[in-house]
């Protein structure tokens, strides 16, 4: 910032008369870039910067000297699940992004980068896969509940470990490997989860095993529902009802 023999303009901010000091400031010479940050970033404009540092959660981006954005790694993919910012960017990236909120007082932007698009959830993805539906896709990841299956660009479905095959299965890695291009049906979408259900052994499924399967599930939940109900109707203010000796 200064060298030996530089000189700069400073503001008096405190005199220590006892001590024989005078506390001077820089800064206060300038405006406070702060100061009208509402009106330079609103939200919802679009803005560029650079990725000056990456964290766990998150990357800051430099919009000017002195005034960083967070980047929050969750508002970097509509349908890509990232584990870490370098994922998809690197130091010293441009980078377009939107402005998600602005707190003047704790001094913090928020900025978006998936938001510079429509929710694909809201629109392509339930236009585009259908319950029924047959598709391929490569196996992705294998986990202990399931396995999860690209099915385009970032986008993933998840067929459970139910779903494999009629047998039970123990290990997924037993039926499938990653890399293993597999047809499957589309058993559900799921917007507000974001998820999408996937079935291998219901791939070659007529109409009237769907339908069963369907009438069964629903016996699950309704016989579920009336378990509850009917431990909540054995419960009073005083806790469960117990016969009287009488």
């Amino acid at each position: 910032m200064v060298q030996i023999g530089d000189k700069i303009d400073v503001k008096i901010l405190g005199v220590d008369a006892q001590g024989q000091q005078l506390s001077l400031g820089i800064k206060q010479t300038q405006a406070n870039p702060w100061d009208d940050i509402m009106q330079r970033y609103p939200e919802n404009a679009e803005v560029t910067g650079k990725v000056r540092n990456l964290t766990n959660y998150g990357a800051f981006i430099e919009l000017e000297e002195g005034i960083d954005g967070l980047l929050h790694v969750s508002d970097m993919s509509w349908t890509r699940k990232i584990s870490h910012p370098s994922e998809v960017l690197q130091k010293g990236q441009q980078v377009k992004c939107r402005v998600l909120s602005v707190d003047q007082t704790r001094r913090r932007i928020a900025l978006g980068m998936k938001q510079l698009d429509d929710d694909p959830w809201n629109t392509t993805i339930p236009e585009k896969y259908k319950p029924g539906q047959l598709i391929r896709g490569k196996v992705t990841k294998i986990t202990n509940f399931g396995v999860f299956v690209g099915l385009e660009d970032n986008l993933e479905g998840l067929l459970h470990i139910s779903e494999l095959a009629d047998s039970k299965v123990e290990n997924p890695e037993d039926v499938v490997k990653v890399g293993d291009e597999i047809e499957v049906k589309v058993l559900r979408v799921d917007s507000d989860e974001r998820k999408i259900g996937l079935s291998r052994r219901r791939v070659d499924w007529t109409e009237e095993q769907h339908r069963m399967e369907a009438e069964k599930e629903q016996q699950q939940q309704q016989a579920k529902a009336d378990k509850q109900a009917e431990l909540k109707g054995g419960l009073g203010s005083e806790g469960p009802l117990i016969p009287s000796a009488e």
